[in-house]
């Protein structure tokens, strides 16, 4: 489609007929984005279809849970969307007006029928057509997915089958429709934006581009590559072969979070200088040669982008602590250390410098952004946002969309024996592995360790329980975990929780180095184990306090009013106001 970005708002997702979510858990990884499909499902109508392998809490609240083979969600796509043509359903108006390449695209979906979906994806052709024909009958469609569909060595090409749906059903550029890549940190987006990936300038000017590198080199003053460089695939490759000697990695955990961890670390180990800058002493800092102590979000200015292109900043709360610095004054005063001459005093000055290279960002400012006002990319040189993108137009030359012709890349598969897969994911309150999250001892206490999902009857098969510790082994390495039984998984899948700092339980000491074809993002999905029971007994690794142990109270909102007719309720103001052994007395004048 042209940009790296959601292509309508969470508003629009909220007023959407029906909410498509695949290889997404927003319950958890996005809580307040799904908040707003928990309203509009439960209080306005709203259709809601899941395909994913767990049956996550969107999943159990969906009107059709769909649960397929891992890594066939392209098969499934292409088969639902070869129904729809086949019935007649698709936009013709749509296709006709706003997209190129039909015909080519209709003829190689040719294999894609419900019975072929149903060999490849395991699920009946029945529960397929319940699918399409919801699809069908709704007005609207947004389309949400995340690493469930982009960490595969196909997952490219599903997200453009997904693509590629939403454009026979007509669902972009109206107000609830749209694609939705939900990002899996609070500022994947920004940083994709202003062109941390190795192919792009800020605002996805692709580094190839003559004309761009151009604009760039005149304002910089310097000559740029006329190629992209590594990423991060290619660099640890480019170590192991003897082509980078030395790395600079800033604000990335590669040590823990990479794939195929045990083959990261030890390239890490054959460089000859290693520069890690972070927050804490991570994993990866252990293994550099400097490491240089850079500043959290309260301790600077910025901004941070989210999922819906919404461009927001933050305010500095606190001094640095000790002798720690803002990402951009650190690379500042090493640039100057090696002859250059930038003279950057505040952040509000690369954020013009940026606009005024990249149209995307045209009108945005430190000053447009103050008093919590937000900008949408792209934003206009007056400051008008774009709430909702491809209305008129595709960026294109024509303005048309292309349709793209897919077809689906079978799963890694490691061999014989090892008879379990393996998926993986964020919790709702970790972030990530927990680096930083570790450090809450209230959270900590909700969720002190990883653990492995395990279906009931993989357990009555195997004699598993809450709490059995169990060794993993896969061709790439072993962890050791806990199990927990439950039936969000079933059969012989396996779900492990990324929440671990440690090497003996981290899930990426299991997972290959396969990678996606285009992005070269890991399959960290595609992994098949073989399990061996070490302890049968033992604590279990989810406390009780977990909210996961409680039942939910369906409810039109928060009743806040019938919380203050209690007995038994005690205004805050006059706990505080009383003081008392545990909470002690308030500052606060009433």
């Amino acid at each position: 489609m042209g940009y790296g970005g959601d292509s309508g708002t969470i508003h629009d997702i909220a007023e959407s007929d029906m909410i498509l979510i695949i290889g997404a858990n927003p319950a958890e990884s996005h809580p307040v984005l799904a908040t707003r499909i928990k309203r509009a499902h439960k209080l306005h109508g709203q259709k809601l279809a899941v395909i994913d392998l767990r049956k996550n809490e969107m999943a159990q609240r969906a009107d059709i849970h769909l649960h397929p083979n891992p890594a066939t969600d392209l098969v499934l796509l292409s088969a639902i969307t070869k129904y729809l043509i086949d019935q007649g359903w698709e936009d013709k108006d749509f296709i006709n007006n706003r997209v190129n390449g039909y015909e080519e695209y209709k003829a190689s979906l040719k294999k894609f029928t419900l019975e072929y979906a149903e060999e490849i994806t395991g699920i009946p052709k029945e529960e397929i057509l319940k699918l399409a024909n919801m699809i069908h009958e709704v007005k609207s469609m947004c389309i949400l997915w995340a690493m469930g569909v982009t960490q595969h060595m196909g997952a490219s090409d599903t997200s453009t089958a997904i693509s590629n749906l939403l454009l026979v059903t007509g669902n972009y550029g109206r107000p609830g429709t749209g694609a939705y890549p939900l990002r899996g940190h609070n500022n994947v987006q920004g940083a994709s934006d202003f062109g941390t990936m190795p192919t792009f300038l800020p605002g996805y000017e692709p580094v190839e581009n003559e004309q761009v590198r151009a604009r760039y080199e005149q304002a910089w003053g310097v000559k740029l590559p006329e190629k992209p460089g590594y990423d991060n695939h290619q660099m640890v490759e480019g170590i192991e072969k003897g082509e980078i000697k030395a790395m600079y990695l800033f604000g990335e955990e590669m040590g823990l979070v990479d794939s195929n961890v045990n083959y990261v670390q030890g390239n890490f180990e054959k460089l000859e200088f290693f520069v890690v800058q972070d927050i804490f002493f991570s994993k990866t800092a252990q293994f550099a040669d400097v490491v240089l102590p850079a500043s959290p979000s309260l301790e600077k200015e910025g901004t941070f982008t989210n999922t819906e292109r919404r461009i927001q900043r933050f305010y500095q709360v606190f001094d640095p602590l000790g002798d720690s610095k803002p990402d951009w004054l650190i690379f500042q005063e090493l640039a100057n250390k090696m002859g250059a001459n930038w003279r950057y005093d505040h952040p509000s000055e690369i954020m013009a410098e940026a606009a005024s290279l990249a149209s995307l960002f045209a009108g945005v400012s430190y000053d447009r952004l103050e008093g919590w006002n937000s900008k949408l990319w792209p934003v206009k040189p007056d400051g008008t946002s774009s709430l909702r993108l491809f209305e008129e137009r595709f960026p294109f030359k024509d303005g048309k969309a292309r349709f793209f012709p897919v077809d689906w890349t079978p799963p890694f598969k490691p061999g014989k024996g090892f008879d379990l897969h393996l998926n993986n994911g964020r919790l709702l309150e970790h972030f990530n592995e927990g680096n930083m999250t570790y450090k809450s001892e209230g959270i900590t206490h909700k969720v002190p360790e990883p653990w492995l999902e395990v279906s009931p009857e993989l357990a009555k098969e195997r004699g598993l329980k809450d709490g059995t510790l169990v060794r993993l082994t896969s061709p790439y390495g072993k962890v050791e975990v806990r199990t927990l039984i439950t039936e969000r998984v079933k059969g012989k899948e396996l779900y492990l929780t990324m929440n671990s700092t440690k090497d003996n339980s981290s899930v990426n000491h299991l997972t290959s180095s396969y990678h996606d074809k285009v992005t070269h993002t890991p399959a960290y999905k595609e992994m098949d184990v073989k399990m061996e029971i070490l302890e049968k007994d033992g604590e279990p690794p989810l406390p009780r306090v977990n909210h996961r142990f409680g039942h939910r109270v369906p409810q039109i909102g928060v009743n806040v009013e019938e919380k203050w007719k209690r007995s038994d309720y005690i205004p805050i103001p006059e706990m505080l106001t009383n003081g008392g052994d545990q909470n002690g007395p308030s500052d606060y004048t009433y």
